[in-house]
Parts: C-alpha cells; structure tokens; sequence
C-alpha cells in the first residue's frame, strides 16, 4: 500500500476525542473525500464513535451503518479506523479494533488502522502520537512511518492544543453522545468550522 495523509481535521478531532474522554478508550472511523490515486489515501476527515463499551457489537454496527449512509450523501468514504486505548501507556490494537478494521477492509481493502500513543500526546511532543497499521496478506503490520504524512504538523498541533485550552474539545460529539441526546451532531459541524477557521490563513497557520 502506498502514501497515507492525514489532514490537519482529522487528527484535530482524534486528538479531541482522546482528550475529551482520558480515563476512556476511544475510537472513530476515517474518512476520505478523494479517490487512492497509485495507491495513497488521503484521510481528510472522521467520525468519533465511542467513548464506552467499545467491544459493544450493536451499537458499532449502527454507527457503521449510519456513517456509511452520510457518507454516501457527501461524497465521502469510510477508509479506516482509529482508536485510543484506556491506558496511555497501551497503544497495541485490541481485538475490537482489528475486528472493525478487517470488516472496513471489506468495502476498501487500502483500509488503515491508526492507534493514538497516549504516552506521547503531551502538547509539546515533536512527532505525532501515531501508530498506523495495514493489512498484508490476513495480518496487521506496522506501516513504514516515511509512507505516513502531516502536513504542518507544528500548526496542526498548535491548533489542537489551543481547542484543547479553550475548551473547544467539549464541542466534540461522539456517536455515544448522540446515543444519549440525538439533537447533538455527530457529524461536527461546529468543530470543523472552528478548526478551519484556526488554521486560516488570516491567523498565521498553513
């Protein structure tokens, strides 16, 4: 498999979601809205899932299920997985995550698997907390971290860690969360507003 960008969104968001719940795992699904040219793939976006009972088989596939058909209105794809385990010092894939990660293989077999490192997600680490995976011949391998790409990773985290000070995170819905209220959105709108609106030009970022 080739190249794997992420977008300034969607590492935001992941960031966010993590932080938002630290004594929780956590996991979302990623989102592309561009076509694997020579095998890359851009993932410009996510969808938080959970926060609680991440092995809970019902409430994943209603989720899957909806984003899928969300995603289908707005030209997007579902293009991989991500989670955050309870323990910071724990970023090795549960069987939960393997199982979802295999089923969205299904429908895009360049699929990835990212694991948040909680040990390293101080706002002050260099490098981005990320273990990426992807899927060769039945298994999951680690992915060669010069094939994985964050483009204006000082921005990206300087807006994650301003969101994070602001109080910003707490915009952040989750599939849990609109389980328990539907009137809020778990598609974000809010929150990709405001990142987009951090990482304008007029306020000095990318």
């Amino acid at each position: 498999m080739g190249e794997v960008e992420l977008s300034c969104r969607a590492y935001v968001k992941m960031y966010l979601h993590a932080c938002q719940f630290p004594r929780c795992g956590v996991n979302g699904l990623l989102l592309s809205r561009c076509s694997p040219a020579g095998g890359a793939v851009c993932v410009t976006d996510c969808v938080p899932l959970l926060h609680s009972h991440l092995p809970l088989a019902p409430i994943t596939q209603l989720a899957l299920t909806q984003v899928d058909v969300w995603c289908s209105q707005t030209q997007q794809r579902i293009v991989g997985y991500y989670q955050a385990n309870a323990s910071a010092s724990d970023s090795s894939p549960t069987p939960c995550a393997l199982k979802i990660a295999d089923k969205i293989t299904e429908q895009f077999e360049s699929a990835v698997l990212l694991m948040l490192d909680g040990s390293k997600m101080s706002p002050d680490y260099r490098v981005p907390p990320i273990i990426m995976y992807e899927r060769k011949d039945s298994r999951w391998i680690l992915k060669d971290k010069h094939t994985i790409m964050l483009r204006q990773w000082e921005e990206t985290q300087a807006i994650a860690s301003q969101m994070l000070e602001s109080g910003d995170h707490l915009l952040l819905v989750d599939f849990d969360s609109h389980l328990d209220d539907i009137t809020k959105d778990w598609t974000n709108q809010k929150v990709n507003s405001k990142i987009e609106e951090l990482s304008s030009p007029v306020n000095g970022n990318i």
